[in-house]
């Protein structure tokens, strides 16, 4: 529909409304769920690009010679200089979406070869939408969550890539924990969504607002609970793991690959063993695959060839799960493709996770300082399933795809 109105837009001889264009696309985009528009200058047009459950599709192109236009329409929207063309430039500002829903839009523009270059970030608030049900843990794993939410100090930290879901899974616990009876601090960058009754801080490190000094100030304004957007460097981590041992539940993130890497990665920040092996709860390690369309999902026999590559990639996996996916006869399950999906066969997205619960074999094994890799066997010893196979469970469970798992961890 919006793309329609566009391209009729375009059409025009006379009068182009570049508010039109600008407003119809960030509305086109929001009606496919985008969560960030692309608009890519090149020799003569100007491609726009939407990521769409984390994979950039083309959607259309621009004429060249309306692209000047395009990006001062969004400097005015987002009131930065519209005659500073050789600079990076960020802001943010607000728009109507689809269903005239308001959205805050991200900005950022930087001056490329062929012109400057606009990415926006559609921040819509769907983590409303958000619970630890229903965003992908299994039983078991959301059984080691709530228990370690109810624990009343402590660190919780999500672990995995950037656009892995971290902060979207620490949002949903601390909307379960948001109770009349305490007291919940962030201290993000930049905030993400709004929660009603909780106090959400944004770094600025030109005020010397910066997460370990933002941290440090929670501390006097009596909270019970304190999420920190990010642990990135020494001071942040000393700082966090002393917050969960006077008595706080923690929230935070790290970039890590695994839940296990986590823990020596903590050591490496110059955190004491004796120190993670007794404020770290758990950690969980994460990523994102597109759910199947339901509107066009189909079940298929695998070939013996996919089998398999299936059975070589579990070998070093739990055996439990290996067992499950190594028989002979199972089916999976695709989406053909359909209007709903955009014809891509997928709609939506859902984490793939590892909880890794510190027990006493996983304390002993930090405090000897094992590595990620003896600390992972560990763990699997101990029933924590893999990110990989707990991915493969949701494929044969229909929730994703076998391709979707191998995109995200092998190609």
């Amino acid at each position: 529909m919006h793309d329609v109105q566009i391209k009729e837009e375009l059409k025009k001889k006379t009068g182009i409304s570049i508010i039109s264009v600008v407003d119809l696309l960030i509305k086109h985009a929001h009606k496919l769920r985008a969560s960030d528009i692309h608009i890519d200058p090149s020799p003569d047009s100007v491609r726009i690009r939407l990521r769409i459950d984390g994979v950039l599709q083309d959607i259309f192109s621009l004429p060249k010679n309306i692209h000047s236009e395009i990006i001062s329409r969004i400097k005015i929207l987002t009131g930065l200089r519209t005659d500073e063309h050789q600079a990076a430039q960020d802001g943010r500002f607000r728009s109507l979406g689809d269903k005239d829903g308001i959205i805050d839009i991200r900005v950022s523009i930087v001056p490329t070869y062929y012109g400057e270059n606009a990415v926006l970030r559609l921040l819509t608030d769907q983590s409303e939408n958000f619970t630890l049900e229903n965003i992908g843990f299994s039983k078991e794993n959301l059984k080691k969550i709530l228990d370690a939410l109810r624990k009343p100090y402590g660190m919780i930290l999500a672990t995995g890539p950037t656009g892995s879901g971290k902060t979207t899974t620490l949002y949903t616990m601390i909307k379960r924990l948001n109770t009349k009876e305490v007291s919940i601090i962030t201290i993000e960058d930049p905030i993400e969504y709004a929660i009603e009754g909780i106090e959400q801080v944004q770094i600025n490190p030109r005020t010397g607002l910066t997460f370990a000094n933002g941290l440090r100030s929670f501390l006097r304004q009596d909270p019970n609970i304190i999420m920190v957007g990010e642990i990135r460097d020494i001071e942040t981590a000393a700082l966090a793991v002393n917050t969960a041992l006077t008595g706080h539940l923690l929230l935070s993130t790290l970039h890590t690959n695994d839940a296990a890497t986590t823990l020596p990665r903590l050591l490496d920040m110059k955190v004491e063993s004796y120190l993670v092996a007794s404020t770290v709860n758990i950690a969980i390690g994460q990523r994102l695959v597109r759910r199947i369309c339901p509107d066009c999902k189909e079940m298929y026999q695998p070939s013996p060839e996919v089998k398999n590559r299936i059975k070589a990639i579990l070998n070093n996996g739990s055996k439990s799960v290996s067992t499950i996916l190594s028989s002979e006869n199972y089916d999976l399950w695709r989406g053909k493709g359909c209007q709903s999906c955009n014809n891509t066969g997928y709609q939506g997205r859902l984490g793939i996770h590892e909880v890794l619960m510190l027990d006493n074999d996983v304390r002993e094994a930090i405090l000897s300082r094992a590595s990620a890799s003896d600390i992972k066997k560990i763990a699997i010893k101990n029933g924590m399933v893999g990110m990989v196979e707990d991915g493969f469970l949701k494929a044969k469970a229909g929730l994703t795809t076998i391709d979707e798992i191998i995109r995200v961890f092998y190609e």
